[in-house]
Formats: structure tokens, sequence, C-alpha cells
């Protein structure tokens, strides 16, 4: 077990864990930000996308060793009121179905947008590859990822 101080979503947190623990399960069993799901445990399927230093991270594969020197943003600290564009586009476009894969891709668009704000349809199409959405909602996605980009530029 060792002590690592991690700044996740704008505050300082504390825990005592194993060096090779995933992100993932500090976030979710030692923080309780539950936001961030787990999917495939492999970083296949996207749905544990967090940020780190504003990158688009697969939480599920990344010992939490390696990241005390970052910045690590949630779901929950991508917008304190749930009124991030994508956030809102997702809602306007009606993107979740069950919901369980939502978060990783709202963090995966979210990392696109903030290096791309005016995507094409080719450019969202690569970087949401490998992001897995079961219900197949990623026409929806997509749109959404427009209309997000067209509040943000």
């Amino acid at each position: 077990m060792a002590i690592f101080n991690l700044r996740i979503n704008g505050k300082q947190h504390e825990v005592d864990v194993d060096p090779d623990t995933p992100m993932l399960w500090v976030l979710r069993d030692h923080l309780s930000l539950v936001g961030t799901k787990y999917g495939c445990g492999i970083a296949q399927c996207g749905a544990c996308t967090v940020h780190l230093d504003g990158v688009a991270a697969r939480s599920c594969s990344i010992p939490i060793s390696t990241v005390a020197d970052k910045t690590i943003t949630t779901i929950e600290g991508l917008s304190e009121d749930g009124d991030h564009p994508l956030q809102k586009a997702w809602i306007e476009h009606d993107v979740p179905q069950c919901g369980y894969c939502q978060a990783g891709q709202i963090m995966n668009a979210a990392a696109l947008l903030k290096d791309n704000p005016s995507p094409t349809d080719a450019d969202i199409d690569a970087a949401m590859n490998g992001n897995i959405c079961r219900c197949g909602t990623y026409l929806r996605i997509k749109a959404a990822i427009k209309t997000a980009a067209g509040e943000l530029s």
C-alpha cells in the first residue's frame, strides 16, 4: 500500500492503495466517483474514459501510481451543473438508451472537441472509434457531438 495525492475534478484527494490498482477502482471504490463505469477491463470499450491532463484515457488499465502528477477529470467534473454543451446535446438528441456507456462517450467527445472544435464526420468517427455502445446509438452520438461543436464555436 502507498499513499497517493490526486487532483480530481479540481479537488485534492489522498488515497492509500496498492500502486498497481487501476485508476478506475480508485475512483469508484475509494472516492465514490461512480460515473466512470467498468466495461471490459482491458481498455477496449471506452466506458471507463476519463481525462488525464485533458486527454481521453481508459482508466481501467492505468495504474494509480502513474497518474499522481496529472490532473484527472471524470464525468462528475465535466460540469458542476450538467450543463456542458455535450451533456445538453446528449439530452436534446435523446442519445442514451441504457446509458451505461454514455459517460465514457461524453468524456471522449469532450476531448475531441477540446482539440478540434469543428470536427468533420470523419474526425468524429476516428475519435469515437473504440467507444462501444451496445444499444447502437452511434448516429445520435454523432449528431449530439455536431450540435455541441456548434455551441462551442
